[in-house]
Parts: C-alpha cells; structure tokens; sequence
C-alpha cells in the first residue's frame, strides 16, 4: 500500500505548491476544519511563503467560507461550491442529527423561528459572532443553552441559511457567496466525484461515500459520471480512483495538523497508517486527532504544542515508527515558525 501512499501525497498537495489558499482549498474541494489554527496550516503548508495572517485574511476576504456539508463537522470549501454541494449534503446532514436535536429539545418551529432571527440580525451584508447571534435568538424567545445555539447554527447552515465568513464571524450565505456555482443533480454528482478524486487519489468509491456522506449508490453514480476524466488502478480487488499521470510524491517529511486530510479524507487510512497505531494519533478514540509526522507517505509519529507564548511556541515530538531524521523535523519547524512569524523550540 505504500504507492498508494505516495500518490495521495501528490494529490493532496503536500508534496507541491500551492500558489494561493484559494488554490489548495478548491484543490481539495473540503478540508476539515472544526480545528480553525490546524485548518489555516493545513493550507499553509502547501502554500510555500504564506503565514497564518495571510491564509485567514483570504478567508475573510471570502475567497474560502466554513461550514457543515458533510459529516456532521465544520470544512472550509471554495465560496463558489459550497452551495451545490449543500442541494446533495445539507438534507441529508439534517436528517442525520434529528434525533440529537430532538433530545435537545428544538421542533421544526424552533428552526423557522431562528432563521427569521438570524435574517434581522445579518441582513444587508451584515456580520454578527455565535455570542452576538446567541443572544439574537434569546431575545426572540429560543433558548440557546445546552449546545441547542449550536445544533440550531449547524442547522441553518446545512439549509443554506448562514455560512461562516471568518473564525468567529457569521453571514447570510445567499449575501456573501457573490457568484455560486449553479448544478443540476447529475452534474453535482459527478462534480463531487471529480473533485474528491483528483484532489485525494488514489480513493475508492467506499472512500468517497463516506468523506461526502452521500449514499454509496450516489457515490458510484458520481464516479461513474466522472470516469472519463479519471484513471483506475487495480488494487486488492478494489478499483481505485484518480487523476490521470499521478506520480508519487519523492520521499520527504511533512509534519501535519491533526485534521488533515492525509488522515480525514478516506474511511480506509491503512495506506499511509497501520491500524495497531490509530489510537496513537486518535487517544482514546474521542475525534480529537493529533498532528502527526510523515516519512516518505507513512505516518510514523505526532507532534504538539505544548506551550505558547507571544514569542515562542513549544513543540514536543514522539515517535512511534520509521524515526524522522532530526534535521528534516527541523526544517519542517522552521516552516511552521515562519507560518506563525515566531519561534518554535523543541522540547
């Protein structure tokens, strides 16, 4: 599985560059991003010369928004294409969470009520955080406590109401999208498909359905709209998909967020992560993923940060496999410090 490994490297541009953050993020058509600081790194690193300044001043800028379209969890997606995927994702996502949010108490009159509170509060191109849209929706009548504010954002963002227009910053979607891309179902389909296959490849359609939550079913259908701009490889009785001449990626270290999509973007990791070292980078298996180092397509090891300071940033680094060369890990460091314009020091 190790070619597999190295080709996804390529296609997920951690071993190219990027020339912009609207770049990398359209290349990857999602990237998960509930993790904000890993999410903006996740683009960084693939982005030679870009800071975290400058990867966030393009998302507020619009180029990129956050949002929930798939699984259930926050991903940055191109302004543009956010919207046809909602039409294959958003109803799906809310069918989805049904039955949490009917434990938490909120009706369908519940949702009606917060879209017309949030429309007060962000029409004509105006902007508002959680805690201001909170105490919108209590004001109006809809309590907020007990993650029912949250469950109710998730929601009306899933039905194209709200979309996040920075880290903290809420927007009516229809008002901040200036251009969405407009696809019948079939084109969306195979649009996904396409997307998700060259941005991720090598991928099954297993993987796909999964990283997109539609239905197995759509996802073949998807694949099999988009074939034809595709190439398949053959391995272990599974097909896989990909863009066509991928090259595998030549051996080097990366060290990557913990929700990167090298680990986020496929339901089968085993290529690039044996499973008797899952519950390493996942402890306790609670879905909090920690950074990891990355030898040659093969996750050998993570590393965190353990203190921060105006000035400096601690790191530790353990591995687990294959050892980094400490001079690669270095490097990679320095790359990182010159993201976040400070110093990192190695514990």
């Amino acid at each position: 599985m190790t070619d597999i490994a190295a080709l996804r490297l390529t296609s997920l541009g951690i071993a190219g560059a990027a020339s912009s953050p609207i770049d990398v993020v359209r290349g990857l058509l999602a990237m998960q991003a509930q993790d904000f600081a890993g999410a903006l790194w996740s683009i960084g690193l693939r982005v030679p010369g870009s800071t975290a300044a400058s990867v966030e001043a393009a998302h507020e800028a619009g180029d990129f928004v956050r949002s929930w379209p798939m699984r259930g969890t926050l991903h940055f997606v191109a302004a543009e294409d956010l919207g046809w995927m909602l039409t294959l994702t958003g109803q799906r996502m809310v069918r989805s969470a049904e039955g949490r949010r009917r434990q938490l108490g909120l009706e369908a009159a519940d949702f009606v009520l917060a879209e017309k509170l949030a429309r007060a509060e962000l029409e004509g191109h105006r902007h508002a955080t959680r805690a201001e849209l909170f105490t919108a929706f209590e004001k109006g009548g809809l309590a907020t406590t007990g993650q029912r504010g949250v469950h109710t954002l998730g929601q009306l963002a899933q039905t194209s109401v709200l979309v996040q227009a920075g880290k903290d910053r809420y927007a009516l979607l229809e008002e901040w999208v200036r251009a969405p891309r407009l696809l019948d179902r079939e084109e969306a389909l195979a649009e996904f498909a396409l997307r998700y296959a060259l941005g991720h490849g090598p991928v099954t359609a297993r993987d796909f359905a999964w990283w997109s939550s539609l239905t197995l079913t759509d996802a073949r259908l998807g694949l099999a709209a988009a074939g034809s701009q595709l190439e398949t490889l053959e391995h272990d009785g599974e097909t896989y998909y990909m863009r066509p001449g991928l090259e595998p990626a030549p051996k080097a270290v990366h060290l990557l967020p913990g929700f990167d999509e090298l680990v986020l973007g496929y339901t089968d990791r085993t290529a690039q992560l044996p499973k008797e070292h899952w519950l390493t980078i996942v402890p306790g298996g609670n879905g909090v993923f920690l950074p990891t180092i990355v030898v040659d397509g093969q996750i050998v090891g993570t590393w965190k940060r353990v203190k921060a300071t105006a000035k400096k940033v601690t790191v530790a680094v353990t591995n687990f496999g294959k050892p980094a060369e400490a001079s690669a890990v270095r490097k990679r460091l320095d790359r990182y410090a010159e993201f976040l314009s400070t110093e990192i020091e190695v514990s």
